[in-house]
């Protein structure tokens, strides 16, 4: 009875993520050169059988459709795709070989070799349910988050608002009870305002600074609203159009319920923003970002229709920052 042979491009591929045999081991060549010259019976893939429910596990999956069409000849490319898309299949969930076996259409040996190198090289962990995602995925991601500055990143949203409304751009982080402007795209309407980069202002008299407030607890609310007062105890406002207490904390629930903030001359006479959270990866608000103008600019009614606007602009750097939106969560029904 023939044996199935092996697939030479699989079996290529696998030596990437495998460690090498050592040359005591491999064959003479006296004998390497007798083999050459033998007749090989034709080539056979062996295909492990694979169980009725196993195309609904790999569409659950999801994997990239470039993770799986992928040509024998890409011996290298085929490994290394097919160890990221058993990263990617942990990440979704999927946590026994077989199951990673599915998603790939691969043996079990197969699988077993991939999946123990990238156990060996701490980019999954074997534990007692299966296997996760290892701690070298936490250090590369650190590091990929240092390399990708808050600015950088935001800049090019920060152009698509300003493109879009024509107005005043600013980013800006906390820094102890008050706003850090670090970035700002000035309005192309001839208008000026006071803010710049490196300028601060207390977190709740402005927008900005409202919108990186909306996660606390309203005693916090109330605290940095008295802050915001003893700092601005001496400016004159021309009207003041600041609230008292109690206006302030009832906006402030109706903006965190709504995910977004204004400023209603608060901060600068006839000068009003929308503003918006931007979340990093752990869905902490680390930054915001407000589109800002003068009154005949920026009616109540305007403000209402930019708060989609500005919300899509701080989802979208939020998301290259690595935060996703919460999915919905299925309630299953009791009978």
């Amino acid at each position: 009875m023939n044996k199935a042979m092996p697939n030479h491009a699989e079996s290529a591929a696998e030596a990437e993520l495998t460690p090498r045999a050592d040359h005591a081991s491999s064959p003479a060549p006296r004998a390497l050169a007798t083999a050459a010259k033998a007749p090989r019976p034709p080539a056979t893939v062996a295909k492990a059988p694979r169980a009725a429910a196993q195309p609904t596990i790999v569409n659950e999956i999801a994997l990239p459709s470039t993770l799986l069409d992928i040509t024998p000849q890409q011996a290298g490319t085929q490994t290394l795709l097919r160890g990221l898309a058993i990263l990617e299949a942990a990440a979704a969930g999927v946590r026994d070989l077989r199951t990673f076996g599915a998603a790939l259409g691969t043996t079990r040996s197969t699988t077993h070799r991939l999946v123990s190198s990238l156990v060996q090289a701490r980019y999954l962990r074997q534990v007692q349910g299966g296997y996760l995602l290892g701690p070298k995925l936490i250090e590369l991601g650190t590091i990929a988050l240092e390399q990708m500055p808050l600015t950088a990143v935001a800049r090019p949203h920060l152009e698509s608002l300003a493109e879009q409304t024509l107005d005043t751009i600013h980013l800006g982080v906390r820094d102890g009870d008050d706003v850090l402007y670090i970035d700002k795209i000035p309005g192309t309407r001839g208008l000026e305002m006071r803010s710049r980069v490196g300028h601060r202002m207390p977190l709740a008299s402005t927008g900005i600074g409202k919108a990186m407030m909306l996660d606390l607890k309203p005693e916090l609310w109330q605290s940095l609203f008295d802050a915001s007062r003893r700092a601005l105890a001496s400016v004159t406002f021309k009207p003041d159009n600041r609230p008292d207490a109690q206006t302030f904390m009832q906006r402030m629930t109706n903006y965190a319920a709504g995910g977004y903030t204004f400023d209603l001359e608060e901060n600068e006479a006839s000068i009003r923003c929308v503003a918006a959270p931007v979340r990093d990866a752990s869905g902490a608000i680390v930054a915001a970002l407000s589109v800002a103008s003068t009154i005949p600019y920026m009616s109540l009614e305007r403000m209402d229709e930019l708060i989609p606007v500005v919300q899509r602009e701080a989802r979208a750097i939020s998301e290259e920052l690595g935060w996703r939106a919460p999915q919905p969560t299925t309630r299953r029904i009791k009978r």
